[in-house]
């Protein structure tokens, strides 16, 4: 990494996690914006860089990332879980974020380890002390899941196998379980509201409303946010009844669960990016019932006006490819505006964290320029030309 001290950027345009501005600058201080807006004076002693025909943006967020996996069409998620050690899915997880952050994604929440403990905490404080490079990391460690109900599973009842999750089994293990979570280092909770078991192998509730409440109350005591993996209508009402902050997924949602989240604040992380990869890997068809009921779901979720925040489930495909969630948005009917607030400011917000996501002084210098214009074409966003992560430049192509 490049560390600056003070530069001025001059882009065609800026967005600054809201609307599109033509003829500003930024200047940056430190690890903080000093200003933002038009005819911008460089002062003494700072640099000016040119960047004709370019687009300068918040550092882009990914609210639903997988580190410590890498795509199932190179190794199959339970391999991944049992016959990997985790000293090979850390030195994978460090070229991850590696490429997370050249892809202009400066901040990732990763929605669990998927079997390699607290490997993530021990991935932010190498982030965090300049060891690795990588985006700024908000940690969940193991997830929480009911017994018996996650994978790797179909074992003899006489094997103890690693799992993709730590599981509980009643109000005293749920306790346990997520104190000790954040004790561990844990941000966000997550936990899992439904999946897929029982003798149909389909996605059914896995907690009651009272547990999934006493998951939200026990993390919210320390100040810490639930997201809830859920599919089905069912998981959905349950988990935004019991306070969660975001629903993941959402598969199977209705209007009327839609309408329940946005009356409740819940915000929607739909993971278009990471369905589209398991469409391709199970060969379903754009007319296939699962493909047809995530399109509808989303549909619904635009109609009732819930907050719509970005996040691919990245690692089922590969990292660094994070941007395709935002053309994914775009096609399935976000405006490229909208599609980039999703990636900054609203998912800033989702984090709690009022100084990420936009562009105005004394906001942190996270920001990411590529070139054309991504709030009329989504795709030019991945033509990333500048990365600067807390002020220091980790890539200029």
């Amino acid at each position: 990494m490049d560390a600056v001290s003070s530069i001025l950027l001059r882009p065609a345009a800026v967005f600054d996690g809201a609307q599109r501005h033509d003829g500003w600058a930024v200047l940056v201080d430190g690890e903080r914006i000093a200003a933002a807006g038009p005819n911008l004076a460089a002062p003494d002693g700072a640099r000016t860089i040119e960047l004709p025909g370019a687009t300068l943006l918040p550092g882009l967020i990914d609210l639903h990332t997988h580190l410590l996996l890498h795509p199932y069409e190179e190794r199959a998620w339970v391999d991944q879980v049992l016959r990997d050690p985790e000293s090979l899915r850390v030195a994978r997880a460090v070229v991850a974020a590696k490429r997370t952050l050249e892809a202009g994604f400066t901040t990732v929440r990763d929605l669990g380890t998927e079997g390699a403990g607290e490997a993530d905490v021990g991935l932010r404080r190498a982030i965090e002390e300049g060891v690795i490079p990588g985006p700024r990391l908000v940690c969940v460690t193991r997830a929480i899941v009911a017994r018996g109900t996650y994978g790797p599973m179909d074992f003899h009842s006489g094997c103890c196998v690693p799992q993709g999750a730590e599981e509980v089994d009643g109000p005293e293990s749920i306790l346990r379980v997520t104190r000790m979570q954040i004790a561990r280092g844990a941000d966000w909770i997550k936990v899992y509201a439904d999946y897929r078991f029982g003798p149909a192998n389909d996605a059914r509730p896995t907690f009651s409303a009272d547990e999934l409440a006493l998951i939200v109350r026990v993390a919210s005591d320390a100040g810490v946010p639930v997201a809830a993996h859920a599919t089905t209508d069912v998981g959905m009402r349950r988990a935004a009844l019991a306070g969660v902050a975001t629903i993941e997924h959402g598969n199977a949602g209705t209007r009327e669960v839609f309408d329940l989240m946005a009356e409740r604040g819940v915000v929607y992380v739909p993971t278009l990016a990471a369905y589209e990869a398991l469409e391709r890997i199970r060969n379903q068809s754009k007319d296939h019932p699962l493909v047809v009921a995530k399109r509808d779901a989303f549909a619904a979720a635009r109609a009732s006006g819930v907050t719509i925040a970005n996040g691919s489930d990245i690692g089922v495909f590969p990292h660094g490819e994070n941007a395709r969630e935002l053309e994914l948005l775009v096609e399935h009917g976000l405006s490229p505006i909208e599609a980039l607030c999703a990636a900054t400011s609203t998912a800033a917000r989702v984090l709690r964290c009022d100084d990420l996501g936009v562009i105005r002084a004394e906001a942190r210098a996270d920001l990411v320029v590529v070139e054309g214009d991504p709030t009329t074409d989504i795709s030019a966003i991945n033509a990333t030309r500048l990365v600067i992560r807390a002020g220091e430049r980790t890539r200029d192509c």
